[in-house]
Formats: structure tokens, sequence, C-alpha cells
């Protein structure tokens, strides 16, 4: 009101409780010019009112007590007890009464407490204390404090007593479990059984109880096109994880999956691992022999040239095993032959080589069964048939026949029998059909047929050389193969190459009839 003096009036009500001190600037000015003014600070401190009843920090307390305990045992000392370990700085845990029956300065008592724990004694009203929090608490680094009060009063000389308080941290779902190890990895060896151990993973948690208790599953995912639960499972209690099928290290050698350690706090915690799975060979299978092919009902002869000299290359026996490192390893060796002396096999190429010169006393046809076996423990092995022909030209060869071993020749015996009555019947039918055409027709030979005999290509087995001394076949090399007519009795295939002399295998001989009126040209000649 431009008086010398104001009054500073409470515009609401304050409350120790929320704000015990305020500080207020107050400025006064004049109405000169140029204007003056001056400024003051106003300190309130706000006193305390007893407006507010007690308050229980819960409504009912429950305590056991033996029936001997004697006097003054402490049935419940009014702390909050345990203590959440995620209590914010600055929270009252705790209310402490202290007493002296003296008066006057005697009376006047001063409390303390340890420095190395994170709670410091605030006063309060009369003889009470607050034990607050200074800073924050970890119940996986300490689970419980002791604190030691101590209460001394001002007389001379000082008198002092004690009380030591026990305060438990609760605990909270603040860690999540923690594998051992940063990832794991597992051996097994192929046709392992079902249900059998790999391995196992550990996670800890240092939380308590449920907080801490760890489950473990496997996370979701595909194994070579499957789940992952259909090769793998963990046990959810122990960590131990175990085959579900049996596995096959031809189809794949290799696999991950993951493990998910979880709590049971709310909301639970978890953390992953990757588990490697490393499959490991065993010799589960035997050589497969691909050249030569597989005995059937027909087999495959190899001419070699009677000049041959020691050492010549004749053939080669090449064969793969579906299993890897020393299981795969392959040595070829001749287990029967017609002349033991005559070929040698290379022990790793599988390379038939003569021995020794070619001599004429050296039989026709030479039989050679080769086995290959692999390097495993215990090693397995295949055998195969090979069969070689010394000679230099089909011209030389007599009448071809079975050349297998005995097994086989009752059956191949029987099929030759039956094919050489046939031809036989179909000449001697010729014949008479020819003879019988010469005598009625003599005058004017006419055409009994005009036939084509179609010699087909066959497939030969290509004629293996060593080619920049690797032992590797040459797949450009074309090959055609002639028959004689009476070939079809014998599976034999003989190999040629092409010359202007050589009729190939995918023309038509064609015969006209004079061919065969000179053929018979003879047959009138001779007394009816």
């Amino acid at each position: 009101g431009g008086g010398k003096y104001s009054e500073l009036v409470l515009e609401k009500e304050l409350d120790r409780e929320q704000q015990h001190e305020l500080t207020i600037v107050l400025v006064a000015t004049d109405g000169g010019s140029p204007q003056k003014s001056g400024t003051a600070v106003v300190h309130v401190t706000v006193l305390d009112a007893n407006d507010n009843a007690p308050v229980f920090s819960q409504a009912v307390y429950k305590a056991t007590l033996p029936e001997n305990s004697p006097l003054d045992t402490v049935v419940v000392t009014s702390l909050t007890n345990p203590i959440p370990e995620d209590t914010p700085r600055g929270t009252e845990v705790g209310i402490i009464n202290v007493q002296d029956r003296d008066s006057e300065n005697n009376r006047q008592v001063r409390c303390s407490i340890p420095q190395n724990v994170p709670f410091k004694l605030v006063p309060s009203i009369k003889n009470y204390y607050s034990l607050v929090t200074t800073g924050q608490l970890d119940r996986e680094l300490v689970s419980d404090y002791n604190i030691t009060i101590t209460a001394t009063d001002e007389g001379s000389p000082p008198l002092s007593s004690s009380k030591t308080v026990q305060l438990s941290v609760a605990d909270i779902n603040d860690n999540p479990p923690v594998f051992e190890e940063q990832s794991y990895s597992a051996y097994v060896t192929e046709n392992n059984k079902p249900g059998s151990t790999l391995c196992s993973v550990t996670a800890r948690d240092p939380d308590w109880r449920q907080n801490g208790t760890v489950v473990y599953s496997l996370l979701p995912g595909e194994v070579n096109g499957a789940s992952v639960s259909s090769y793998l499972s963990v046990n959810g209690d122990t960590g131990v994880i175990h085959a579900v099928r049996s596995f096959d290290y031809e189809q794949f050698r290799s696999f991950k999956v993951h493990v998910m350690a979880r709590d049971n706090g709310s909301p639970p915690l978890s953390s992953n691992v990757t588990v490697s799975v490393f499959i490991s060979d065993v010799n589960d299978n035997s050589p497969q022999i691909l050249y030569p092919a597989p005995e059937g009902n027909s087999f495959m002869t190899e001419l070699v040239p009677k000049a041959a000299h020691g050492g010549s290359l004749v053939s080669k026996v090449i064969a793969v095993d579906a299993d890897s490192g020393q299981n795969a390893w392959l040595s070829y060796q001749i287990v029967k032959s017609t002349d033991p002396g005559l070929f040698t096999i290379g022990v790793h190429s599988g390379e038939i080589r003569t021995q020794r010169d070619i001599s004429e006393s050296d039989s026709m046809k030479q039989n050679l069964i080769v086995a290959v076996k692999d390097n495993g423990q215990p090693s397995l092995s295949a055998t195969c048939s090979m069969y070689l022909l010394i000679s230099d030209n089909l011209a030389e060869v007599p009448e071809l026949k079975d050349i297998s071993y005995d097994e086989k020749s009752s059956k191949l015996t029987s099929y030759l029998i039956i094919a050489l009555v046939s031809v036989s019947t179909f000449f001697l039918t010729f014949i008479i059909i020819i003879l019988g055409v010469r005598f009625c027709r003599r005058r004017k030979p006419r055409m009994l047929f005009d036939g084509a005999v179609a010699i087909p290509s066959a497939y030969l087995p290509p004629n293996y050389a060593d080619v920049d001394g690797t032992g590797t076949l040459r797949s450009t090399y074309n090959y055609d193969a002639y028959l004689t007519t009476g070939s079809r009795t014998s599976d034999f295939k003989f190999v040629t190459s092409y010359n202007d002399n050589t009729l190939p295998a995918d023309q038509t001989l064609r015969k006209s009839p004079s061919d065969f009126v000179d053929m018979f040209e003879g047959v009138d000649d001779s007394p009816e």
C-alpha cells in the first residue's frame, strides 16, 4: 500500500513432513527517479505439529516364541525386515528410541553407527532416530547387515551403550541366468543309439529361490530341413542334452542348436547359448566298385595284345567309399587269377598291369578276382571279376564260350546249347529252301529275300590309359562294338576303331539276289 511497513501473510497451510523450511527473497523499491531498491532474504523454519497419527507398517505381526523364553526376550525391535534390494536411497528402514534417566546435559544423547554400511541415523523428534539407506543395496553382494548402534550421553565422563541390529536384504529378480561357457561343443559317432547323452550345459543365477531356479529348453529351429526337436532334447532341470535319433555322417557332419536358460522370477529373465554338434565317421560303408560293372547276366571282356610287354597297362578297377578319412582309403588286391604270375594290380591305384611279357604258352582266357578293401577298423571289402582275352584281333578268337567261373558255367552252357540248336535248325531250313528254289527255278533265279541284318552299337567300358601319370581315365574316347552273326551265343564284345574297310554299326548289311546265287553255285555242280 505504499507504506514503510509490510506484512508477510501465509496464503495456504504448510506441511513440515513435505517441506520443513522455506527461503523467501523480499524486494523493496522507492518512487524516486531513478528508482532505488533493496532486498532481504527471509528464512522460514516450519515447526512440527502433532498432525499425524501413528501408522504401523503392517496390520498384523506374527512371532514365534519358545515357551521357556527368558524375561526381556525380544518378541518383535520395529525395523523393516527384510529390505528389498531395489530400495531407493534415503528410504527409512527403522526407528530407534534412546532414553537416559539423568537430567540436564547428562541426559543429552548422541547416536552413531559404523561408517562401512549403506545406512545412517537421522535425528527425529525427542529421543527418536530414523535409520535410512544411503546407497544401493545388492543382495548378491551382501545379504545381511549387522549394524551396531552406539548411544553416548553428554555427561562427564560420558557414558555409552550399544545395540546390534540385524538387517536382511530381500531378493528381487534382477539377474538373468549366465552360462558357464560362451559356447558348447558335443561330439558323437554316427549310428549312435537314440537317447544317448551328448553333453551338458550349465547356467547359474545368483538370485534366491524361484528367482534363481533355472529351467533349460531348446529354441525352435531346423536342422537339415527338420525340426531341431526331432534331433535333440534337453533335460529342463539338469541341462543334459540327449540324441533323439541315430545320426548318419554321410547325411550331415555337424549342426548347431540354441539352448535357452530361463529363471522362474516375475518377470522371468533368460539367456541363450550355442551348442555345436559334431558327428564323427565310423566305417559303416563297404567300397562300391564302379568299374567293372557288378556282375549280372553278362560280363565284359577286355583284349590284351599278344605283344604286351611287362608293365603294360591292361585295365583299371575303379571304386569309391562313402565314408571319410582312413575309412575311405582303398587298397586293391588280386585274390584269384588264372595265371598268378601274369598280372599285378596297383595297391592304391587299382591299375592292372602285366608283370612280364606275354608268351605263346599263356592261356588265351584270363580270369581275375580283385578285392577292394578300405582302411577302417574293422575293414570292409568288396570283390569284382575281370575277364581278359589275350588276342590281337577277333579273327583269332575261336568259338566264344562262357569264361566265367564254374558256379555260372552250367547256366550259360544251357543258353549256348539252345542258341546253337536254334541257329543250326535255321541254317538247315535255309539251305533246304535255297536248294528247292534252285531246282524249281533254274533258268531265272529270283530274289528270295532282301533282308537286313542290323548290328547294333554296344557299350564297352573305356579303354583305360594313364594320363599324365595320374591314373585318370580319358572321358572323351568313343568306341563302337561289332558282333559276328554267331555272337548272340556269348556276351563277348570286341572293340575296334574306324577304318575304310569296317562297316559302321549304324548301317545295314544288304545282299542282292545274285549274291545268294553266287554263294550257292557249287550246289548245282554236285551230283544229285
